[in-house]
């Protein structure tokens, strides 16, 4: 096998997050503010709110931004479903408000591990975002770091399919052989990793890896320092 030269990363679940997606994490805020719904219950309220932001946001639109608009959309969507006129916004302000500190806690976090890795590989972010990845990155550190932020609304085309894999590799002058992608969804970044010729670092918690481990992922982690050593 080749020696790898690039680091590609999801963005949602795996750079900010120890490898739970924002709808489980969304939920179990929600859980702790007192909402009686089953995460089956919960998924198309939060499907729903997420589908709805996709190009709808600015591009320089921020990741407070983003949060507060989410879960404003999530509000309404639960207030329909549960048969009532209009959201909490309270609960939906104080739900976001505890969403960015925990980002912003994991991206304090991630951000010296992600320097030691560029000092070392080529570094981008492959995500299914709305449309403003680049200032999502921006406002939280990150953007520095990365080469390239290939945001499915901009490229056109969502993991798991090639196409925004094979965008972002071709703005790092990069190949398949030599990449590793880093992510959170055995689906989505996992799959789209092994159509697209490259190797996948699984991050998610042991009880998740220990209940859903796979063959796709060449390797797995429950934090993404721990990629450390694995890759330098």
């Amino acid at each position: 096998m080749q020696a790898i030269e690039t680091v590609l990363f999801d963005f949602g679940g795996t750079l900010d997050s120890d490898g739970l997606a924002w709808k489980e994490r969304f939920h179990a805020l929600y859980r702790a503010e007192g909402l009686d719904l089953s995460a089956e219950a919960f998924a198309p309220a939060f499907y729903t709110a997420d589908d709805a932001l996709v190009g709808a946001l600015a591009p320089w639109a921020g990741l407070k931004e983003t949060v507060d608009a989410l879960a404003m959309g999530l509000e309404a969507e639960l207030g329909r479903r549960g048969g009532r006129a209009g959201a909490d916004d309270a609960r939906g302000r104080r739900v976001a408000s505890r969403f960015q500190s925990e980002m912003s806690a994991a991206f304090d976090r991630n951000r010296p591990v992600l320097k030691a890795l560029g000092e070392r590989y080529r570094l981008g972010v492959v995500s299914n975002f709305y449309g403003n990845l680049e200032a999502a990155c921006e406002s939280s550190g990150l953007a520095s770091l990365f080469g390239v932020m290939a945001d499915s609304q901009r490229v056109g085309a969502e993991k798991p399919e090639p196409a925004i894999f094979h965008a972002a590799l071709s703005a790092l002058n990069a190949t398949p052989e030599t990449t590793v992608m880093v992510g959170d969804s055995l689906r989505r970044d996992g799959e789209g990793a092994r159509r697209s010729g490259m190797r996948f670092i699984w991050i998610a918690p042991e009880d998740v890896q220990a209940a859903e481990r796979s063959g796709v992922a060449d390797a797995a982690v429950t934090e993404l320092p721990d990629l450390l050593e694995i890759l330098i």
